[in-house]
C-alpha cells in the first residue's frame, strides 16, 4: 500500500466517509483553516479538516504551536502551519475570594491580555495566510472562533474573490460574561461588533446547534439558508471498542471521569464542591474522580481540591495520550459534566457529552437546554448550579448499576444513530456545496 492510499484510508476512517480520498483526482478546492488552538488536538477542527479532505479538498490549517510541536508538518494529508503561542497575562486569579477591586483589576488585565493576544494571532494568521496564498493558493478561508477578529484576515482575500466560512464555536460576548461574571459593557460591545462583522462577512456560517443558529439570525439578520448546523460528534475511531484498563480503576471504588477544558466557565469548581458534599455530607469515600484535561484554572483547582479536603479523591492528569484517554473513558463507571448555567453554557453544546455517550457511560449534568437535547435519557439532570443535588445524583448512579447500564446503552445507540460525526458532519459537506454555488 502506498503512502497516498494510507492517508486516504486513515482519513476515511476518521470521517466515516464511504468514499476514500483519491489523492490524484482533481481537487474540489483549497481550504485554509484558522484556529487558535493546537492541531490536531482540537477534535472538532480535526474532524472537519479530515472530512473535507475525504471530499476532495486540499486542506491547510494555521494553528498555535505548543513547545513540543514543529513549525510545519503534514498530518494525515492536512498541511499544518503553526505560529508560536503567546500569553501576555495569566487570566485567572490565584484566589477565588478576591475583593471587588481585585475583580475589577482581573477583568481589566484579562481584557488587555485577550485584546493583545487576539490581535497577535490575527496578524500572524494574515502573514501565514499570505504566505500560503503566494506559495500554494487557496479558495476558502475557514475561521474557527474565538477570536472573532479573524474576519480581518479574510477581508482582503474576499476582495480577490475568495470565500469566507465562519465556524461559530463560542458566543464571545457570553463567553466573556460567563468566564468573569461580568455584565454587559465595553468589552462585550466590542466582542459583539467583531462577531457581527464575522457573521455578516461570511459566505457561509457554521453553527454548533440550533440555538447558535437562531442567535446568528437575530443578531446579524443573516439569511438562515446560509447558516448550517454542524453538531459536535465522535468520529468512527472513537466509536471503536476500547478495553478497560485495570490499572486506572481504584480497588473497590467507583471511577468518575471528566474530560475537557479546565477554565473558569467550565464549572470544575462546582464539581469539586459537589464531591466535597459527597464525601463529607453523604459520607461516601468509595469513589475516585479523574479529571482529564488542562486549562487556565488547573492550578487553582488543585488548590481548591486541597482546601475542600477531598483527601486524594480527585486526580488531575493534565493532557494525556489519546490511548490513555480512551482507556479511562472505557474504564469509568460514571462521567460528569459540571458546566453551570451561564449566558454561554445555557445555549452551548459540548463534545464531551457525545464522547461519554459513545463509550456507553451514564452522565450526571446540570439541566441545560442543549445538553438535554444531546444526552436525553443518557443523563441524570439536576437543578442548574445545585452542587448538593449533583452529589446526590452521583451517589444514586454509584448505587444503581442497572440504571447505569440502561443509560449507557441508550447513549451509545443515540450516538450511533444520530450524533456520530459521519452523520452530523454531512451538513458541513452541504455547507461547502452551497459555498461552491454562491
Amino acid at each position: 500500500m502506498n503512502a497516498e492510499q494510507t492517508i486516504a484510508d486513515r482519513s476515511s476512517q476518521e470521517t466515516g466517509s464511504k468514499r476514500p480520498l483519491n489523492m490524484k483526482k482533481r481537487s474540489a478546492g483549497r481550504v485554509v483553516m484558522l484556529v487558535q488552538c493546537p492541531y490536531p488536538q482540537d477534535t472538532r477542527v480535526r474532524n472537519e479538516a479530515l472530512l473535507l479532505l475525504s471530499e476532495g479538498y486540499e486542506v491547510s490549517v494555521i494553528s498555535v504551536r505548543k513547545p513540543d510541536q514543529v513549525f510545519s508538518e503534514d498530518i494525515d494529508g492536512v498541511r499544518v502551519y503553526r505560529v508560536p503561542e503567546l500569553e501576555l497575562f495569566k487570566k485567572t486569579s490565584d484566589n477565588a475570594r478576591v475583593g471587588r477591586v481585585g475583580k475589577v483589576l482581573l477583568k481589566l488585565k484579562a481584557f488587555l491580555g485577550y485584546a493583545f493576544e487576539f490581535w497577535y494571532f490575527t496578524a500572524a494568521c494574515f502573514v501565514m495566510a499570505s504566505y500560503i496564498f503566494l506559495k500554494r493558493g487557496f479558495d476558502v478561508i475557514h475561521a474557527h472562533n474565538p477570536p472573532d477578529t479573524l474576519f480581518l484576515v479574510a477581508l482582503p482575500f474576499k476582495l480577490l474573490g475568495k470565500k469566507f466560512v465562519f465556524d461559530h464555536h463560542d458566543l464571545s460576548p457570553e463567553l466573556y460574561m460567563s468566564r468573569y461574571g461580568a455584565g454587559k459593557g465595553l468589552p462585550t460591545k466590542l466582542l459583539g461588533m467583531a462577531e457581527w462583522c464575522s457573521v455578516k462577512l461570511a459566505d457561509v456560517v457554521i453553527a454548533t446547534n440550533e440555538s447558535y443558529k437562531k442567535i446568528d439570525m437575530e443578531r446579524s439578520n443573516k439569511d438562515p439558508q446560509s447558516i448550517f448546523v454542524v453538531r459536535n460528534g465522535p468520529s468512527k475511531r472513537h466509536l471503536m471498542p476500547t478495553e478497560p484498563n485495570p490499572k486506572f480503576r481504584p480497588p473497590n471504588k467507583s471511577l468518575l471521569c471528566y474530560v475537557g477544558d479546565l477554565n473558569p466557565q467550565d464549572g470544575l469548581d462546582y464539581l469539586l464542591r459537589s464531591l466535597h458534599h459527597l464525601i463529607h455530607d453523604l459520607k461516601r469515600d468509595d469513589f475516585q474522580c479523574v479529571v482529564i484535561g488542562s486549562g487556565d484554572s488547573l492550578e487553582d483547582l488543585r488548590k481548591l481540591s486541597q482546601e475542600l479536603q477531598l483527601n486524594g479523591a480527585v486526580k488531575f492528569t493534565g493532557f494525556i495520550s489519546e490511548d490513555d484517554l480512551q482507556a479511562y473513558l472505557s474504564t469509568a463507571d460514571i462521567c460528569v459534566d459540571p458546566d453551570p448555567s451561564s449566558p454561554l453554557n445555557d445555549v452551548s453544546t459540548w463534545i464531551k457529552i457525545t464522547e461519554y455517550m459513545a463509550h456507553s457511560k451514564p452522565i450526571v449534568t446540570f439541566d441545560l437546554k442543549e445538553t438535554r437535547f444531546s444526552a436525553q435519557e443518557a443523563a441524570l439532570y439536576v437543578e442548574p448550579n445545585d452542587e448538593q443535588a449533583f452529589a446526590r445524583a452521583v451517589a444514586q448512579l454509584m448505587d444503581d448499576p442497572a440504571l447505569r447500564e440502561r443509560m449507557g446503552t441508550f447513549g451509545r445507540q443515540r450516538v450511533e444513530r444520530e450524533l456520530q460525526w459521519s452523520v452530523v458532519g454531512r451538513n458541513l459537506v452541504s455547507a461547502y456545496q452551497r459555498l461552491a454555488l454562491s
